[in-house]
């Protein structure tokens, strides 16, 4: 059985230290990023190789250059770490900001100091929930598995580029919402490769053609953008 992999995001090293000792000791695998942009960049990474993404962050509040706030927002976004359980272990301790966490998506909020053994029960608490959040998507006979980043339809693979999947993926799961061509090179596109209308236009008419009897499910509503149309 693979064990259960956790993130912890936090620039204290002694305080890092503690945790994996304890939460290795306990029978997880453990990483650690020193920086928001650092526990971006391992998601990422993670994602681009098909290899197997934290299944828990720990995640510190006030850091140098992003915050754990600003990163909770971003994986909240990304239709791929959308279900990504998140513990913020945080100094900041008002109830705006434990309701402000919770807003961006925290799973539970625990405030500094802390006892390890708290944490380690809340992790627990969290993780045992986990298996309850579904990873395949379904519509009809079409099936969408975030995790394998496979397509089926009536079972059938589909073969899919990133491109495709991450497009298909993402309006899936804001099935209604309507996204502007800006909206998705944001999202689906790295930020450092130039994409223009243009090769959205022709990613979506080629994920259509794929998708067969469910191409009108990707709908375009005139002047404002594309949609997962039910």
């Amino acid at each position: 059985m693979n064990k259960q992999r956790i993130l912890i995001v936090d620039d204290e090293p002694d305080l890092c230290d503690i945790l994996r000792f304890n939460l290795e000791a306990t029978g997880y695998e453990v990483e650690v990023a020193y920086a928001a942009e650092e526990a971006w960049e391992t998601i990422v990474n993670c994602k681009s190789s098909n290899s197997k993404c934290p299944d828990l962050l720990l995640l510190d509040v006030m850091m140098p250059g992003m915050s754990g706030f600003e990163l909770a927002k971003r994986l909240k976004a990304d239709s791929c770490t959308a279900t990504l359980p998140i513990i913020f272990l945080t100094a900041k301790d008002s109830e705006e900001d434990t309701l402000y966490g919770f807003h961006v998506g925290a799973d539970d909020y625990v405030a500094k100091p802390f006892s390890v053994r708290e944490v380690m029960a809340r992790v627990k608490a969290v993780l045992g929930r986990t298996p309850q959040i579904s990873n395949v998507l379904t519509y009809r006979a079409l099936k969408i598995d975030l995790t394998s980043k496979l397509l089926k339809i009536d079972e059938e693979p589909v073969a899919l580029t990133k491109t495709e999947f991450e497009l298909l993926a993402l309006l899936f799961t804001h099935r209604g919402q309507v996204f502007s061509r800006q909206e998705l090179i944001k999202r689906v596109w790295p930020s450092d490769v130039i994409v223009t209308d243009r090769t959205v236009d022709v990613n979506i008419a080629r994920l259509r053609k794929k998708l067969g009897v469910y191409a009108s499910c990707i709908g375009n509503k005139l002047g404002y953008g594309y949609y997962f149309n039910q």
